[in-house]
């Protein structure tokens, strides 16, 4: 973005029109500008375009110059032989004979001295010194017209001349060095070339453009090597070059283009810059040094670069009138305005540096925008720019609430600010030049000659008193003068030379503070309520001043460059102020309540952009009046914490924007930063700041989202307390800082605080002489602390020292303590006695023990075993005595030892003595089993003893000496069983193999044995054709093959035995083959003898082939019933049935009849034998039913029947089976004691019959008979009850809890003590009634 320059006036007088104009710039003030035309005229204008006067010339000027001060402007014309001068302080032309004959054709005067040199048109020169008025013709100075000059800065004349030669001459016109050209001079120049080391002090370069060509460079050091540089073709003729820089050469050439060259002598030939600047043509370029500037003209525009990156195009101008083009350009030497004229005879003057004059007064500020124009503005309020037009070009600016001063030397001018606009109110002249100036709502005060001037701005009496109209500072006895001034709402502030920093108050109209510095103060600058204030010294160091406590704080890292400072003016950062030099402002905070009391800090620092002066700093951001009279805003790089989303940030960007945030105590934007950061170290920075500035409350938050309890804690139990000091130590004692936390503490309310925190972290020096001042009665008790950590780490001396200071006297526990440690370093320190008396006398049982301790470590053993006595330690003073060898003192203290290493010791001791039995008690004591066992044997003949102890602690080394005893005894069994006791495997099997005692091994080896042993008693029995254990240790060998071959070739003594393992053998292995063929030996294919059927039943069970097993069991249960062994065909069916429940396969309807029948037989037994012949009746009615299947007891049972049937009036029933007794099959069997009373029955029948009670079916509650199983509604087979064999009932129910059988519960808790079923034992409490039979039910119907 280009800058605009402003156009302050247009010069275009009717007889310029159509010619290029020739002008210079006063020198040094640039206040005016001489202009010559084709009219004979020079004419002088001011900076504002006003004519001065003008110069009436016999004919055309041929050139004019200003001396080095600007004082005189001298000028020449044609048809004279005249110079004209013109004195620019008083207004005045004068003439000056030049004495020389011909036209002269150049004119220059000396950059440094009041000499002017004048060339003549046949190469003559004069030399005039205007201070002495001496003239100096120097007559052929060249052969032709001199057409070019120059001056050095060491007073030599270079002059060029149509003669194409150039010559150096002195301030007297003597020549010095002369060289001929190949073409005519122009543009005369002195300068300094680039080297790599400086030759001489001064110019010694001349440059000279050659038939507009070349540049030429001619070194007065080095005539003889001239340098000449050409250019490319395409460029043009040179039309005017400047040096500028470290011996950087720019030139405009005719057809625009613009080149910097470096003349270095490794860099000359090479462009560093080139740009092509205008399309047709460019007609002059200019520098200004002060602007760091450069400019070219051309067509009909101006383009302006930054010297210090050319690249950057700075400005552009355009004058759409001048369509013939422009001419010429030249600057003041202050930058502040550029003249550029036309070739049509127009000049125009542009403004491109403003001085840069501005004031503020809280947020509004006043600011030069032109010459002759102040404008006042308050963006943060929001109020429109109000421009003032001023009548003079001001050298100073102030601005108030409601006013602004605009002034120049001892003059001001004074506007109101009003609603209605702006009223010029008054001007004031002073006594003075004035230096600076300040408003305030009511007053003026002007700084002038070392005095201030304060006085009312309206003058309005009313509001103001008469006496308080104006003063003068300082008072006429005061000698001192005044070099700075500030003035705030209620106060004006002034530093002097002599260091005083006085504040005078409006209120009081008189001097209410002052402060004495050691060096003068240059400036101050007191914040907007006046109770702060900057100063800056004349060694450039700078405090902070508070007047209200009269305390200063000098302001870290100042710059000795900083030019002024700025409050910052946002209403909750106070404290915060900038410091600025020329490109650089620096941020600093006062803070004011620190736990390190009040400080300045320095925040960090920003760069200003080029000519940028700071006017007023509002919440980070600095608005700043630049050259162009325009205001601009830098955001300081201390608040970018303001403009930066934090969601966009980088981490480590927002931990720095904390710290700034932190520095500058905008604790609000600190805690954003560490939402958006979330980082535990960032809340504890924060958290470490809240306790440095005091802010508790926002600490105790920070804490708490930190998730810190105990510090929250801590703060909660503090934020309460209103002194300060205490306060701070608090804070400081957490942040650890305990020097201060102290000296806090004893400022403070109370000082105890200092004492307590130095009590708790144990420094007990400084808490002693902190309990000297504050608390004597305390020292005891620290003495006691102290010492105790001087024990701890060894300082036995100064711990002695300090418990024997410890005692008070008058409290019995301290004083105990202190006692027991003056006992323990009196040890250490070497007086034993005194040590262990104390001791032997203090009550304390540890405290001889400590003692004791100390003294073994010392190897006082006799001293150290006494007090563990005294102090009942008995396995401690044992075992001292024991290194004392003091063995009778250990025998009697053994029965109070408990340690087994003391018994062992003197076990020992007493078994080299042969006091064996004492040895023993004492090994026994010290539990050392196998020094008993070892004692008991070889020394007390007590084998039996010995095998106890064996027995009970499973000793091995202990087993081994007993079994190496039996050995010696030939008791080769014992022995095998202690060997194997011992783990010693291997020998007990050889002794075992040796003496025919492998059963022995065998048994004693049990479970625990490995397969290899298994192994190994295997083939040693099959060795032996002992095929019985061969197979079981094969067996336990999981080897199945060999196991039933073995099984099967037993003996038929052992075949009953062999057979079950051999059935186990099979049921393990799963082998079909090994099943195949055990089938094959039981059912006697394999010699000829079937086995009994059980053991194909017990086959089918291993297998678990469950419905062979059951048709097996059926088969066996049928074939014991028709042997008459009821019971265990009972057995067979019940274990089958209760195993295929089990499983959960359907039971067959055969199994549950024939166990039903068995089953009905045994309640028989148990009804009769309770005397319940009803119930023996019903069941032998039910079993006589069903005789067929009781083929050997046929007769006794029917005879039963009708006996019990006839005790239960069931004489139906008796008769029907009597009747059945009669047959001819049976009636010789029939029991001779009964047979004549069933004889008798069946001829005298009796068919009466007591009638059966119903209850209802458990599936359909149909009512039947109670010992109907088979219900007639639903056709279920009822489930009975095995206590009564009736069928269940569902409201009566109840199972077994052993064979889950059901049963009437009320009819089961009446029978025996054990199930009929299963014949397990029952306990009442295990029967519990079955509320809902489904279940069950649902079982049985499947």
């Amino acid at each position: 973005m280009f800058v605009s320059f402003q156009r302050v006036f247009t010069l275009s007088e009717k007889s310029w029109s159509g010619s290029c104009l020739q002008y210079k710039w006063q020198k040094t003030v640039g206040n005016y500008l001489a202009v010559s035309g084709p009219d004979n005229f020079v004419k002088i204008f001011d900076r504002h375009g006003q004519k001065v006067n003008e110069l009436n010339l016999p004919g055309n000027c041929v050139s004019l110059d200003w001396d080095k001060d600007g004082d005189i402007l001298a000028v020449i014309a044609e048809k004279s032989s005249s110079i004209y001068l013109w004195d620019a302080n008083v207004n005045k032309t004068s003439q000056l004979d030049s004495g020389m004959k011909d036209q002269m054709s150049f004119l220059l005067w000396s950059k440094t001295v009041p000499l002017l040199a004048v060339g003549t048109s046949k190469g003559n020169l004069l030399i005039y010194n205007q201070q002495t008025s001496r003239k100096i013709p120097v007559l052929g100075k060249h052969t032709k017209k001199i057409t070019c000059g120059c001056w050095s800065s060491q007073n030599l004349l270079a002059l060029g001349s149509e003669d194409r030669s150039i010559t150096i001459s002195n301030h007297e016109g003597d020549t010095i060095r002369q060289t001929s050209v190949r073409a005519d001079p122009a543009d005369v120049q002195f300068s300094v070339m680039k080297t790599d080391e400086r030759s001489s002090p001064g110019e010694s370069t001349v440059s000279v453009a050659l038939g507009k060509k070349t540049l030429f460079l001619f070194n007065l050091n080095d005539p003889d090597n001239p340098i000449e540089l050409a250019f490319q073709q395409r460029y043009g003729n040179i039309i005017s070059y400047r040096w500028y820089g470290d011996g950087y050469i720019m030139i405009g050439f005719s057809h625009g283009y613009f080149v910097v060259i470096s003349t270095h002598i490794r860099e000359i030939g090479q462009e560093l810059f080139q740009a092509h600047n205008h399309k047709d043509s460019l007609t002059s370029i200019a520098i200004s040094q002060s602007l760091n500037k450069a400019a070219s003209c051309g067509d009909n525009c101006i383009k302006i670069h930054d010297l210090t990156d050319l690249k950057e195009m700075y400005a552009i101008v355009t004058l759409d009138e001048e369509t013939k083009g422009l001419d010429q350009m030249c600057w003041t030497d202050d930058g502040q305005l550029l003249a550029v004229s036309s070739q049509q005879g127009s000049l125009h003057v542009f403004l491109t540096k403003l001085p840069i004059l501005g004031d503020s007064s809280g947020t509004r500020i006043a600011y030069l925008t032109s010459l002759l124009e102040v404008t006042v503005d308050n963006q943060v309020e929001g109020e429109s720019p109000v421009a003032i037009a001023v009548e003079v070009e001001p050298s100073f600016i102030a601005v108030g609430p409601y006013h602004v001063a605009v002034g120049m030397n001892n003059r001001a001018w004074f506007y109101a600010l009003g609603d209605s606009g702006v009223e010029r109110v008054k001007d004031t002249e002073y006594l003075g030049t004035v230096a600076s100036m300040c408003l305030n709502c009511d007053y003026a005060a002007a700084l002038f000659e070392g005095k201030v001037q304060l006085h009312v701005i309206d003058g309005d009496e009313q509001v103001v008193q008469e006496d308080r109209q104006t003063k003068l500072f300082p008072e006429p006895d005061q000698k001192y003068r005044i070099l700075s001034h500030a003035l705030t709402s209620e106060f004006l502030y002034y530093g002097t030379d002599t260091g005083l920093i006085q504040c005078f108050y409006f209120e009081d109209w008189q001097s209410v503070n002052e402060y004495r510095h050691t060096v003068g103060v240059r400036k101050v600058f007191p914040d907007p309520n006046g109770t702060r204030l900057v100063f800056i010294d004349e060694k450039s160091d700078s405090f902070l001043y508070c007047p209200v406590n009269d305390s200063v704080f000098e302001i870290p890292d100042f710059s000795p460059a900083i030019k002024g400072v700025l409050w910052e003016n946002w209403f909750s950062n106070k404290g915060v102020f900038v410091a600025y030099e020329e490109d650089k402002a620096y941020t600093y905070a006062f803070h004011k309540d620190t736990i390190q009391g009040s400080k300045v800090i320095l925040v960090g620092a920003t760069k200003l952009p080029f000519s940028h002066k700071p006017l007023v700093l509002h919440n980070g951001e600095l608005t700043c009046q630049t050259q162009s009279g325009k205001i601009n805003s830098v955001v300081l790089n201390t608040h970018s914490f303001l403009n930066n989303p934090h969601s966009d940030t980088s981490k480590d960007k927002l931990q720095s924007l904390l710290q700034q945030a932190i520095m500058l105590k905008r604790f609000s934007d600190a805690w954003n930063i560490c939402k958006a950061l979330n980082r535990t170290e960032a809340w504890g920075e924060l958290g470490r700041a809240c306790l440095h500035h005091m802010e508790v409350e926002l600490a105790i938050r920070v804490y708490r989202m930190m998730g810190n309890v105990g510090m929250v804690m801590s703060l909660e139990d503090i934020k309460g307390i209103e002194d300060q000091n205490l306060l701070a130590g608090h804070l400081a004692m957490f942040c650890n800082d305990y020097n201060r936390a102290q000296d806090l503490y004893l400022t403070s309310s109370y000082p105890m605080a200092a004492l307590e925190m130095r009590r708790d972290l144990q420094h007990w020096d400084s808490a002693l002489q902190l309990a000297k001042r504050l608390d004597p009665d305390e020292i005891p008790f620290i003495s006691k602390e102290y010492a105790i950590q001087l024990e701890f780490v060894g300082d036995y001396t100064n711990a002695l020292a300090h418990y024997e200071k410890g005692i008070t006297g008058n409290n019995k526990d301290h004083d105990e303590s202190c006692l027991a440690g003056v006992a323990r370093m009196s040890i250490r320190m070497g007086d034993i006695r005194r040590g262990a008396n104390q001791a032997i006398k203090h009550p304390s049982r540890a405290l001889k023990k400590d003692c004791g301790a100390i003294l073994e470590s010392m190897k006082q053993y006799s001293e150290a075993a006494q007090l563990y006595e005294k102090g009942q330690y008995y396995d401690k003073a044992a075992s001292v005595y024991i290194r004392c060898k003091n063995w009778a003192k250990v025998g009697e203290l053994l029965p109070h030892v408990t340690s087994p290493k003391i018994h062992l010791q003197y076990a020992k001791a007493k078994e080299a003595d042969g006091k064996y039995k004492e040895a023993a008690m004492a090994y026994e004591s010290a539990r050392d089993w196998d020094n008993v066992i070892r004692i008991l044997l070889e020394h007390l003949n007590s084998p039996e003893e010995a095998v106890r102890i064996v027995r009970e602690t499973q000793s091995i080394e202990g087993a081994k000496m007993v079994a190496r005893f039996f050995l010696r005894l030939s008791d080769y069994g014992s022995a095998i069983q202690f060997l194997v006791l011992s783990r010693c495997s291997d020998e007990a099997f050889q002794l075992a193999q040796q003496h025919g005692q492998m059963e022995i091994y065998a048994d004693i080896i049990g479970s625990e044995a490995t397969i290899e042993d298994y192994q190994s008693i295997a083939l040693y029995f099959e060795g032996e054709k002992n095929h019985l254990h061969a197979g079981k240790f094969f067996q336990k060998c999981g080897q199945y093959n060999p196991i039933l071959k073995h099984f099967l070739k037993c003996p038929s003594s052992d075949d009953s035995l062999a057979i079950e393992m051999a059935i186990e053998t099979v049921g393990e292995a799963k082998d079909e083959a090994l099943t195949n063929q055990l089938i094959d030996y039981l059912m006697g294919e394999s010699d000829g003898m079937p086995k009994d059927a059980k053991y194909l039943f017990r086959l089918y069970m291993a297998l678990k082939q469950y419905r062979e097993a059951a048709r097996t069991a059926i088969i066996i249960a049928r074939e014991e019933q028709s042997a008459g062994n009821y019971r265990n065909a009972h057995d067979v069916l019940f274990s089958m049935y209760a195993e295929l429940q089990t499983q959960h396969i359907k039971i067959p309807a055969e199994m549950a009849t024939n166990l039903m029948i068995l089953h009905s037989y045994i309640l028989v037994k148990i009804h009769v034998k309770r005397g319940d012949h009803l119930k023996g009746a019903r069941m032998l009615i039910r079993v006589s039913n069903n005789i067929s299947r009781f083929p050997s007891h046929i007769v006794p049972i029917l005879t039963s029947a009708v006996i019990e049937c006839h005790r239960a009036g069931l004489k139906n029933s008796a008769f029907s089976f009597a009747s059945m007794l009669m047959r001819p099959e049976y009636r010789n069997k029939i029991d001779l004691k009964y047979k004549k009373k069933i004889e008798a029955m069946v001829r005298r029948p009796d068919t009466s019959e007591v009638e059966e009670d119903s209850s209802p079916c458990p599936y359909c509650g149909f009512s039947l008979p109670d010992c109907e199983l088979l219900c007639p509604g639903c056709k279920n087979n009822l489930p009975y009850c095995i206590a009564t064999g009736r069928h269940m009932v569902k409201e009566d129910w109840c199972v077994c809890p052993h064979c889950d059988f059901p049963a009437l519960i009320s009819q089961l808790l009446e029978a025996e003590s054990v199930c009929p079923m299963c014949s397990e034992p029952l306990n009442v409490s295990e029967v519990k009634k079955v509320s809902d039979c489904s279940r069950y039910l649902q079982e049985l119907s499947l």
